[in-house]
């Protein structure tokens, strides 16, 4: 598992040119051939705190898992973007967590 502050890839356009990509993403866990992307929040009360977190993972445009993990007890739930939001509680206790 990694940590980053500043998550930098690359990716080919169609036309061959090679385009960065940068965003702040608190881990990056690699495993074999999958990744997943963690945000952490020691809580998220209302919307404006849930956009600033979820954005980062939002710039990511391809199709490993992204999650978003908060000291707050919530339902597990995905939004309309695929993130997954989970309590720390069940991230910890669940050891089937990164597979949901």
């Amino acid at each position: 598992m990694w940590m980053w502050e500043s998550f930098l890839w690359q990716k080919k356009k169609a036309n061959g040119k090679i385009s960065y990509k940068q965003a702040e993403v608190d881990f990056v866990c690699n495993l074999g051939s999958r990744r997943c992307y963690i945000q952490s929040a020691y809580s998220i009360p209302d919307e404006a705190k849930r956009s600033q977190e979820i954005r980062p993972l939002e710039k990511i445009d391809d199709s490993f898992k992204k999650i978003v993990i908060t000291g707050d007890i919530i339902p597990t739930n995905y939004d309309d973007h695929g993130i997954l939001t989970m309590g720390i509680w069940d991230f910890l206790l669940d050891s089937n967590a990164l597979n949901l």
